[in-house]
Order: structure tokens, then C-alpha cells, then sequence
């Protein structure tokens, strides 16, 4: 069954319902204040005004809050999806361990058991050390 795509991306529909939200928020409230401001000196109620201080106010919140946590998570999770040296280092060690063990285990069946995991799991890259040494290919 395949599922939607409301459910493939649950938490990003959250989080932009949740932005959605506090954007119109910012403005609704934006406006209550700037015509407040105005009234309070006497000073004419115009839109343009009030749009040149909120884009300014939004690009003012999105520089130090939105972009520097867009960039701490929405990086780091871009990173980790490229595949950067950090993001692989614990993968291979790891596959690399489980495959020694299972031909210490299993010497006889270990290569076709994992060549079966391999097509299985197509696009797995093996630790040239590995192939090398535990297997003893050249």
C-alpha cells in the first residue's frame, strides 16, 4: 500500500502549518500595533508604511532566528543526506564489523549471505579494507 503524500511528510506539513500560523500571527498583530503607534501620535494610517516596517521587522527575525536555525538543522540534515565524511564514518565502521563477525561465524556461506543482503539492499558502498583483508580478495 502506498502512502500519501500527507503522511510521507507529516512533520514537514506540521511545521509548515506552525509557520504559517505564526507568520500571519507576526502580521495580524503587527498591524494592531503599527495602527496603536500611529493613532497614539497622530500619525496617518497607510499600508505602505506599515509594509516597509513588517518586511522589515519579518526579514529582521528571519536573519537571526529562521536562518540560523534553518541552517543548523536543515544543513546538518542536508549534509548527513549528501553523505559528508562525518555522516559516513559510523556506517561503514560498522557494516565492516558486522561482516568480519559474520565470516568469523560463518566462513563458509558469509560471502553469499552477504552478497544476498547486497542486491537486496542495492547502492551499499563496501570498505575497500574489507574486501581486501576479511575476505581475502585482491
Amino acid at each position: 500500500m502506498k502512502k500519501s503524500v500527507w503522511k510521507l511528510y507529516g512533520f514537514a506539513w506540521v511545521t509548515l502549518g506552525f509557520f504559517l500560523i505564526s507568520l500571519v500571527g507576526h502580521w495580524v498583530f503587527g498591524w494592531f500595533a503599527y495602527v496603536n503607534e500611529q493613532t497614539q501620535f497622530a500619525h496617518p494610517v497607510e499600508f505602505n508604511n506599515y509594509l516597509v516596517e513588517m518586511m522589515r521587522d519579518t526579514l529582521e527575525n528571519w536573519q537571526s532566528e529562521f536562518l540560523q536555525l534553518l541552517w543548523q538543522v536543515g544543513g546538518l540534515a542536508f549534509l548527513l543526506f549528501l553523505g559528508s565524511p562525518q555522516s559516513k564514518e559510523g556506517d561503514d565502521r560498522v557494516e565492516a564489523k558486522i561482516e568480519a563477525i559474520l565470516a568469523a561465524v560463518d566462513p563458509k556461506n558469509a560471502d553469499k549471505l552477504i552478497d544476498e543482503i547486497d542486491r537486496e539492499y542495492s547502492g551499499r558502498h563496501t570498505d575497500p579494507r574489507w574486501v581486501r583483508g576479511a575476505r581475502g580478495k585482491e
